[in-house]
């Protein structure tokens, strides 16, 4: 197994000045658009934070209805961002990018017009799922449309529009405001952000796509693989099961989850500081603010270069030093909030916004390195869902109350120390984690290019592929490194004593497990991230010993059931029942008899048969012989040996070794979860020591054995 990361990108070449990467990546174009809208995305929020009491007095609202109001956007992102990324994988993450732009520039129209607090609540929702479209795409396309000796550096280029969009955002709200005059001048601010947001909605609908992954493919195989190698999308339950595995990952979007109730909370509280204790107007909380977010400017380009170092010689160090910066924000936020002149409370309040946004510069591109290229779009999303879920509403939530209870400043203080230290120990504990994922992204790539290396060399293509599966239930690992193949019409037996795994790589195999590393494959199409659904409908269809049928219905009925997900016509039903009947004579003689009634050989047969009108490329069996007599196995011995003559492919979980002799072209042996035999199912009699492992678990568990 190979457990090296990638070789650095420093390793073979200099460093690459910025104006060279975007020549050689997506241009100037991809990253300027994404600069441009992700500024002006942050100027519906950073006028709803300078206008928050304006918008308090109109609609005459506590703290908490404010704050929860406000906090809508981040439910939105919630509830947006993870469909989003999967759109993404199915369409062009610039069309969607484009579209989720449009609704920003409807919604913040909407939200000017709003005439009480319940259609603004909705405008402000609308506004999110906008900018939710736009984040976890745009992540992904600057992953993918620059090289990798300059991605810290783009992730710089590009972070640096939320602190422009809060410098300049509140700058305008705060001067549209004043200029227009009045108590409800905050809705032509937002009338007036819909028309350039419109524009660059229409720009991004006509930009590239990038292929996914196709820097780390040049410098881990020195080349781009082609991309439309026909692998199905990787659903959202998949990629958020395979990602919480990913642990430097994980540990990072829970400490950032963390953080977000400091993070989310405090700009609202600050602006209501400054308006309640100081009486600062619109226009001179706005240019305040402004400021306090001028040193992100200067401290994101440095942090961007410095990133680029430690991603190509070191990079855990990305995540440790992130987590340092977000500690020291806390501290600084705290600080600022015990001091009450307010020369020095902006002071550290710039200093504390300087610290995370360079953080976060950080963090982009450890995770577009940990994780597969296929997922990036989706870990982006999670990362936001974390945040903002936390952070965005609960965090809000919270600080809202205790703001109404004991004072903004106060609540702060008790917020976001703990949220601080608790989310940069996450984040740093994460980092240890980091090379190993790095690692596992480059030997998955690898092993996939040697696959189609293979597959275009010879036209023998498996059936059903499994390579390098590990498997885990928890912290428990029960599969380390399974291969197997299975070919057209071959029938393989998957041999192994009680807790050895069997049952366990079926279920991978079948979709019902995710594994931790390695792929299963179809046809030589990636499924492993696939639903156990989608390989149904594929043609890989499981039948369990013991169990598949329903026995207080009809055998007829229980076969017309097996039918209900298929769109066919009667003829074509009755043709496919037919079919098994033909397998399974007995069956024709017993259609209306009630299933229940059957013998426990035919019940088995006719789980069997309800498999069978599924017509399956690949046909798993789950302890075929599992509580039946002998002489009821042997019935059943002579079915599979029928099927196997038809050309079915089968693959049999099974501790009965004659039927791994008798009816299976090849074995696979599994011993603690590992394969330690792969051979033509004859070959077991010279591997006595297997073969008495076999006998000796058969016998304890009731099986038959020769």
């Amino acid at each position: 197994m190979t457990t090296e990361p990638p070789p650095p990108p420093s390793s073979s070449a200099g460093r690459l000045p910025l104006r060279a990467a975007l020549q050689d990546g997506g241009g100037a174009g991809l990253l300027g658009v994404l600069l441009l809208i992700g500024i002006l995305d942050e100027f519906p929020r950073a006028a709803a934070v300078v206008l928050a009491p304006d918008i308090q007095a109109t609609f005459d609202i506590s703290d908490t209805v404010l704050l929860g109001m406000i906090g809508l956007v981040g439910v939105a992102l919630v509830l947006t961002t993870l469909p989003a990324a999967a759109l993404g994988d199915r369409v062009r993450r610039t069309r969607v990018v484009g579209y989720g732009t449009v609704a920003v520039a409807v919604f913040t129209t909407f939200t000017g017009l709003a005439p009480n607090p319940f259609l603004m609540g909705i405008a402000l929702t609308g506004t999110g799922m906008g900018v939710g479209s736009r984040l976890p795409n745009a992540s992904s396309l600057l992953a993918d449309g620059y090289p990798l000796r300059a991605r810290a550096r783009v992730f710089a280029v590009e972070g640096a529009s939320r602190p422009l969009g809060q410098l300049m955002g509140p700058l305008f709200a705060g001067g549209v405001a004043a200029a227009i005059g009045g108590p409800e001048a905050w809705r032509w601010v937002f009338a007036v952000l819909s028309l350039p947001l419109g524009l660059l909605a229409v720009w991004a609908l006509f930009l590239r796509d990038p292929p996914r992954g196709q820097y780390e493919q040049r410098e881990v195989l020195g080349e781009v693989m082609d991309a439309d190698a026909g692998d199905p999308p990787v659903s959202l339950s998949a990629a958020f099961v395979r990602l919480r595995k990913v642990r430097s990952f994980y540990l990072l979007a829970v400490g950032i989850g963390v953080l977000g109730f400091a993070l989310v909370s405090v700009p609202n509280l600050v602006s209501l500081v400054l308006e309640d204790e100081y009486g600062y107007g619109a226009s001179t909380r706005g240019w305040m603010l402004a400021l306090a977010w001028s040193g992100s400017l200067v401290t994101i380009p440095v942090i961007g270069v410095v990133g680029d170092r430690l991603l190509t010689k070191n990079p855990p160090s990305l995540l440790r030093l992130s987590g340092l910066l977000l500690l020291g924000y806390g501290i600084f936020v705290t600080v600022a909030m015990r001091l009450h002149a307010p020369a020095w409370f902006l002071l550290l309040y710039s200093v504390a916004n300087a610290l995370q946004a360079g953080a976060f510069v950080l963090t982009s591109p450890a995770i577009a390195s940990a994780v597969p290229p296929r997922m990036r779009s989706q870990a982006f999303a999670l990362v936001g869902l974390y945040i903002f879920l936390l952070g965005g509403f609960l965090g809000n939530l919270l600080a809202g109350s205790l703001s109404d209870a004991i004072g903004e400043r106060s609540a702060l203080t008790l917020v976001v120390p703990p949220a601080a230290l608790v989310g940069a120990a996450f984040i740093v504990y994460g980092s240890r984690f980091l090379t190993a994922d790095i690692a596992l992204v480059a030997e998955e790539m690898r092993e996939e290019h040697a696959e189609r290396q293979r597959v275009a060399a010879t036209s023998d293509v498996p059936v059903m592929q499994v390579r390098n599966l590990d498997v885990s239930y928890g912290p428990v690992q029960v599969l380390f490194g399974c291969d197997l193949e299975v070919r057209q019409g071959e029938s393989l037996a998957v041999l192994g004593t009680n807790g050895a795994g069997k049952s366990t790589l079926l279920r991978a195999m079948l979709g019902l497990m995710l594994p931790d590393r390695g792929v299963v494959r179809l046809h030589g199409r990636t499924i492993t991230y696939t639903t156990a659904e989608y390989r149904f409908a594929r043609g890989v269809v499981a039948v369990r010993g013991g169990e598949g049928i329903f026995p207080g219905l009809s055998v007829r009925e229980n076969l017309e059931l097996s039918l209900t997900t298929l769109d066919l016509g009667r003829q074509e039903r009755q043709r496919r029942i037919d079919g098994a009947v033909e397998v399974f004579p007995f069956l024709d003689e017993r259609l209306g008899a009630v299933a229940g009634d059957l013998s426990g050989g035919q019940r088995q047969q006719l789980a069997l048969a309800r498999a069978l009108v599924h017509e399956p490329d690949v046909l798993l069996i789950d302890e075929l012989s599992l509580g039946l007599a002998p002489i009821v196995v042997q019935s059943l011995i002579e079915v599979v040996e029928r099927l196997r003559e038809r050309g079915q492919t089968m693959v049999l979980v099974e501790q009965s070794m004659n039927i791994a002799l008798s009816v299976c072209d090849r074995a696979v042996y599994l011993e603690k979860g590992r394969v330690v035999f792969e051979g033509a199912a004859d070959e077991l009699l010279r591997r006595p020591d297997l073969v008495d492992t076999v006998f000796a678990g058969a016998a304890v568990n009731g099986g038959v054995t020769l």
